[in-house]
């Protein structure tokens, strides 16, 4: 599929609101769940694609929203650090992707796969759901009927939905159990009165904490990986090859300058979405320009204040009833990522590995030096790379 330039201005910008009404969802999503400003996460998704599509030289049709990844991490980073401590721990999550796209024009993609193989990835990514399993079963059993009914429509868009329906389930979920808390009289309403129509986000500028950084910084490598199967995963539906052309090391660049941007700001760290990459795949329309249309959308959206106010009226118990599904499925790629891969556990290099990283995950262990502690999910990424390069390989 080659990027469709048949459509006429009014036609892209039609095609545009549609692909982040696709995005919407997840990309608000995550602020909520975490304690920041939906607001400011439209925003910096706008604002990061843009990064993304000037970096790559306008030629991938990628569209950029908030991490499921960080959500673990910044709920533990908050608490210990406070907000603009743990956003400087995302300005450093972008600098590691920039750190990843230098040695992937000197190294080449190959290195990447050996420092971050299915072995180590595949844990990572399933401590990343596992690890807030607790917090959404405390949200959902707030109000289990609102939780059950956002749960059940996102499972039925999923397995039923036709077209671009079946790309938006977390959406049709959200917006069905919010009407669902409206007609029982569990929405406050006043809120979104008060709020003026239009308003700046509630933008936040990090401060140096180097704790942050040492606990932030490791999670980055599962996003690393995604970011390339994700672009693996344009190349198919497009036709094209971006590896070459901009090149892989300008994708993961761009995508690191567009965290680093949204962290400045008070927004999540931002990566490839791959609902809005199926959406491209399903209109058949893979024009750049389409997506740097959604992007300023985004950014349009974000500057209405009683949009920002109608989000934070949503149920906890709503949002809980997604992470049911939303945290389990993301443990779930974990674990295909080991049988797609084809991950012997039977060997006991591989079986070690595995172990140890989802023990210190999920066990919570903490490594103090110093006045500098790191722990959790960032511990155990690292200790999941250090094993993988000291372990030598085995037949057994």
């Amino acid at each position: 599929m080659k990027p469709n330039s048949t459509l006429n201005p009014l036609q892209k910008t039609i095609v545009g609101a549609q692909f982040l009404f696709v995005a919407f969802g997840a990309t608000v999503l995550v602020p909520l769940l975490v304690g920041l400003d939906p607001s400011v996460a439209l925003f910096t998704a706008g604002i990061g694609t843009l990064i993304f599509h000037a970096v790559t030289k306008g030629k991938v049709p990628i569209f950029l929203g908030s991490s499921f990844a960080f959500i673990a991490p910044i709920i533990k980073a908050t608490e210990l650090f406070g907000l603009p401590g743990t956003l400087c721990g995302l300005v450093a999550v972008g600098a590691v992707y920039g750190v990843m796209s230098a040695l992937v024009r000197l190294r080449g993609v190959g290195f990447i796969s050996r420092l971050f193989p299915p072995v180590v990835v595949g844990p990572v990514i399933m401590l990343i759901g596992l690890s807030l399993a607790g917090t959404g079963v405390d949200m959902a059993k707030t109000n289990w009927g609102l939780a059950i009914t956002a749960l059940v429509t996102t499972v039925v868009v999923s397995l039923f939905g036709k077209g671009l329906l079946r790309l938006i389930p977390i959406f049709a979920g959200i917006v069905v159990g919010y009407i669902a808390a409206i007609i029982f009289g569990l929405v406050d309403f006043q809120p979104v009165v008060d709020a003026a129509w239009f308003a700046l986000p509630a933008f936040v500028r990090p401060e140096l904490c180097w704790e942050a950084i040492i606990f932030m910084v490791p999670v980055a490598i599962a996003p690393v990986i995604e970011h390339i199967g994700d672009i693996y995963a344009i190349n198919e539906v497009t036709g094209n090859d971006y590896i070459k052309d901009p090149g892989l090391h300008r994708t993961m660049l761009g995508d690191g300058l567009a965290c680093i941007a949204a962290a400045f700001i008070g927004g999540p760290p931002v990566t490839t979405y791959s609902e809005v990459t199926g959406a491209v795949s399903l209109t058949k329309i893979a024009d750049p320009v389409v997506l740097r249309i959604a992007a300023v959308f985004g950014i349009l959206f974000s500057v209405l204040g009683k949009v920002s106010a109608i989000l934070k009226t949503i149920p906890e118990a709503v949002l809980g009833g997604i992470m049911l599904l939303l945290f389990g499925t993301i443990a779930s790629v974990g674990v295909n990522t080991l049988v797609k891969n084809r991950v012997d556990l039977g060997n006991t290099r591989n079986l070690v590995i595995a172990s140890l990283i989802l023990t210190l995950g999920i066990g919570g262990a903490e490594l103090t030096i110093g006045t500098f502690t790191i722990g959790g999910i960032g511990l155990a990424a690292l200790s999941g790379v250090i094993l993988n390069l000291i372990i030598p390989q085995s037949k057994a």
